[in-house]
Formats: C-alpha cells, structure tokens, sequence
C-alpha cells in the first residue's frame, strides 16, 4: 500500500484512510512525491497506530500546505464590477441538471437544508502545463487553482456555518475530476459544458482558445434562489476567507 493511498486530506489535515486500512490490518507504507511532497520511505510493515504515529512526526509541515503549481504572479490586473450580475440576487435558480465530478446530476434548484455556495471560475490548469502569457492580461482570469485551494481550507468553517460549496466552470468533469484529485478538494465540482445554466441565469462569460468560460464569481442560494452574489472576486486565494466572513455576519457571529 502507497503512502497516498493509506493517507486522505480531511480539508485541513492529513489521517488515515479507514476504508483502504481497517482497523487490525497492516501493510507496506511507501512514500511517494508529487502533490504529497517528498516523504521519507519506510519499507517495514506498519500498523494503523504506527502510521497514526508517523502522520504526527513527519507529515506536520505539510498539514496545511496549497497546491504552488500556479501562485499568483504580481501585478495581476484588478477586474472591476461591470454590473454583469446585477441582475442576479434575487433570481430565481432554474432548474438544471448538472455532472458532478462525483459521477451523480445535481440540481441546484432542488430544496437544501442550508445556504449552498456556488463559485464559479473560469479554468484550472494542469500541471506541466505552460500558462498563456495573455491569460493573465485578462482582468480576473488568474488563479482558478489558488481559489480552489482557499475554498478548500475553509470547508469545514463553510460546513460549520450551515452551508455546502459547489465549484463550477465550463470544463468537462473528466478535467474537473484530475483538480479535485490533485487538489485533494473535499467538495463536488459542476460541469456547465454546455452552457445550460450559464445561459438560463446570463451569467457574465468570455472567450479565450475558442472555450466559453465564466468570469469569476460566487453565488451564495437559499430557498432556491440567489441570496448573495460576489462579483468581482479578487484576490482569487483570499475568496475562502470572505466566504467565512459574510457567513458569520448574516448569523451575527463576530470574527
């Protein structure tokens, strides 16, 4: 068994996988680098407890570390608020079948128990992957994966706080399911491919590499319709940050 395997992010730390490692058996923990960094290799055989022992020696540093394949470069052009989503709170959610990148259709239309919190980005990109130099001219268009990243972190906050997170972009799920794997996300991306929501709600787009993408933006539902929107978003790596925030100002919880 791999380390990555016997491992799984939580959202804000590292334990050990219970449904690839039940309780009683043991096996062979390998480290491997990649997304995990550079872990030192143990070849003997572990139990559960001698892994839960090695998590809390070697794996601290890495506890809280984001995914640095794409950091945000500096002076990166501010995008201001066109008035493209003015005509959003308040909106009714259409009722729209999309992919998940956990295999099911969701319809953000359908009854929640909570606030759902919706942020869509335009694309993320791969790792070896060079970034166009004219993608980070366009006002809002970098930092897809820092967001997602920050989304990430704050989950279990979001959670908290009564609400889910969706991502969602115009991209394939098989695409969206190599970020959420790499970027360990703990929540479900939606695939808008074909435009459907994007048009029913005329949400803000533009064109680049002849892909039709959704400029950067968060909606915040409740009772089937749109509560809350955030439009600009920027900077993209401190959005999981402001999402917490508004949270606790609408319960009236300081902080």
């Amino acid at each position: 068994m791999a380390a990555q395997d016997a491992l799984v992010f939580t959202g804000n730390r590292w334990a050990i996988n219970s449904e690839r490692w039940p309780a009683g058996e043991s096996g062979a923990c390998l480290a491997a680098d990649g997304d995990f960094g550079v872990l030192p290799v143990y070849t003997k055989w572990m139990t559960r407890r001698n892994l839960g022992i090695l998590i809390g020696a070697s794996l601290p540093a890495m506890a809280q570390q984001p995914d640095n394949s794409f950091p945000l470069p500096a002076n990166l052009p501010v995008p201001l608020d066109d008035g493209a989503c003015d005509h959003l709170p308040g909106m009714k959610v259409p009722s729209t079948a999309l992919r998940s990148t956990k295999g099911r259709m969701v319809d953000l239309a359908e009854p929640a128990s909570g606030r759902v919190i919706v942020y869509a980005y335009p694309r993320t990109g791969t790792p070896g992957t060079t970034v166009p130099s004219n993608w980070d001219e366009i006002p809002g268009a970098r930092g897809c994966t820092p967001q997602s990243c920050s989304m990430r972190d704050h989950n279990q906050e979001v959670k908290a706080l009564g609400a889910v997170i969706f991502g969602l972009s115009t991209q394939t799920t098989e695409y969206q399911k190599e970020v959420v794997d790499r970027l360990h996300l703990p929540f479900e991306i939606l695939s808008d491919v074909d435009l459907k929501l994007t048009h029913a709600l005329n949400l803000p787009t533009f064109t680049f590499d002849n892909m039709v993408l959704i400029k950067r933006l968060t909606l915040v539902l409740k009772d089937g319709k749109i509560e809350k929107v955030f439009y600009p978003v920027f900077p993209p790596d401190k959005h999981g940050e402001q999402i917490v925030a508004w949270l606790k100002r609408k319960q009236g919880i300081a902080g």
